[in-house]
């Protein structure tokens, strides 16, 4: 096939969130008003979508004033004034923090996690905080004690999990970025089934430091947004900055269509290869063998979780305090966990390095690996078990087996919605880089998603990047 190539002169569609920091650079608006909107909104999404753990106005629009006066003052800082929320899993210093679970109802940390306290610093104003499954342990975000939360296209599904408040706050337009964690899936999850953008950076880049563990191995910090550059933004904060180069052009593809034992959806399946075919366009793409590749990966992952989990939570409670206040579906996972030995850890410790280096190896002769995010679309809230094609199992399997191995490795991966026709819900690409290619994964999906959503012709794309779009599309960063 011929590709076309694309002009080095990239001009992305800047976000509504990068629009919001030129207006109040601009002092067309300020972040007392725009707080003011955002914790309205929030508060309307939490009696819709049960999206919210947590509001805590006057923190929110104390932080908001000190902002004002930046602007006024002519110092800025990297996020000053824009509204974003945090996980439930996440520590806030004042805002009780609850981890999802009826344990931990009332709890008000002293000290913000790592991961706030750069945010703030950097002027982020926290208007909320976000439901999560408990102890970010599920896919569901459901919860028999505080209700399920709901998928904002159609609340009789799911939002995903474990990081599905901030997905479904995002979705819904309540705010355009949240924080969330992932360690199996649980940003990119939740923002394949809503429809948003959800971002895991490669392990130990965002500081978990003040984050309930689930299992520290697996464990990431990750951004949501409403599209790429809104996640770009956040990353800043955090030095994850785009490449200042037009390297992207020449990128090629490692295809991974499926995944065993899992197959795609009609509608997935259709969403992605018609994805496939318009990238083919422009990148060179190669199929990936994978008759090898995730062989016992989600094997590996699910004892590595399941043994870690046990071993945070047996140091910080006993087995009254959890059976007493932990949902029947978590004690269930950690007598399960209980019953596990050091061989088993062993084992699947030696899976995920023979994994990591297959999948080093696989991404040898290429830059990025594109596959799907999930499977299917959305479940509907309160199944247990799917059926896609010829299989079944459970939702949580059927969700994670295409997210988790890269949890496993560490290696950075992002989720961005594809065009999906006349489907009502939505289905998503999942883009994967090697380890410390963070900035570039963040380019190569800007340009993906404005490819994709954007409907031109590889000729058209030529003509946007080298000339520009409309005036909004060529508004100079910040």
């Amino acid at each position: 096939m011929t590709r076309s190539r694309p002009s080095s002169g990239v001009a992305p569609v800047f976000s509504m969130l990068r629009k919001t920091l030129d207006a109040l650079a601009a002092k067309q608006t300020t972040a007392t008003a725009l707080t003011e909107q955002a914790l309205e909104d929030v508060e309307a999404c939490k009696r819709s979508f049960n999206a919210f753990s947590a509001i805590d106005w006057d923190r929110a629009l104390k932080a908001a004033a000190q902002s004002d006066r930046r602007y006024e003052e002519n110092r800025p800082r990297l996020l000053e004034g824009l509204p974003v929320t945090i996980k439930d899993l996440i520590d806030t210093r004042g805002i009780e923090t609850r981890y999802g679970s009826a344990a931990y109802v009332g709890h008000v940390p002293a000290v913000d996690a790592d991961v706030v306290k750069v945010l703030m610093e950097q002027g982020a104003i926290i208007v909320g905080k976000t439901t999560t499954h408990e102890f970010a342990w599920g896919v569901t975000t459901a919860s028999a004690r505080f209700g399920d939360t709901l998928n904002p296209l159609d609340i009789t599904r799911i939002p995903g999990g474990s990081s599905g408040g901030a997905a479904v706050a995002i979705a819904s337009g309540t705010v355009r970025a949240g924080v969330g964690t992932d360690t199996g899936g649980s940003v990119r999850i939740p923002a394949a089934l809503c429809g948003v953008v959800g971002f895991k950076p490669t392990h130990g880049t965002i500081p978990t430091r003040g984050v309930f563990p689930l299992a520290p191995t697996c464990d990431h910090v990750g951004l949501l947004g409403k599209q790429v550059d809104d996640v770009a933004i956040l990353a800043a904060a955090f030095g994850i900055d785009l490449p200042q180069s037009d390297a992207w052009i020449s990128a090629r593809l490692g295809v991974v269509r499926e995944i065993a034992p899992v197959p795609l959806s009609q509608e997935v399946a259709a969403a992605f290869d018609n994805a496939i075919r318009r990238l083919e366009q422009i990148f060179a793409c190669d199929q990936v063998d994978t008759s090898c590749l995730f062989d016992h990966v989600y094997e590996a992952f699910a004892s590595i979780v399941l043994i870690e989990g046990g071993i945070v939570h047996f140091q910080r409670n006993d087995w009254d305090r959890i059976t007493r206040h932990y949902s029947p579906e978590t004690v269930e996972r950690l007598r399960r966990a209980e019953a596990m030995d050091l061989r088993a850890y062993v084992s699947a410790q030696q899976s995920r390095r023979e994994f990591a280096a297959r999948l080093h190896q696989a991404m040898s002769t290429v830059d990025y690996l594109v596959l799907p995010t999930c499977p299917c679309a959305a479940p509907h809230v309160g199944a247990g078990t799917l059926s896609i094609g010829d299989w079944s199992g459970t939702v949580r399997e059927a969700l994670m087996t295409y997210t988790a191995p890269f949890n496993v490795a560490g290696f950075p991966a992002i989720s961005i919605p594809l065009p999906c026709g006349d489907s009502a819900l939505p289905a998503a690409l999942q883009i994967v880089a090697k380890p410390g290619d963070d900035g570039a994964l963040l380019q190569i999906a800007q340009q993906m998603e404005l490819f994709l959503k954007g409907g031109t012709t590889p000729e058209e794309q030529i003509d946007v990047n080298t000339h520009g779009g409309s005036q909004s599309e060529r508004q100079v960063e910040r």
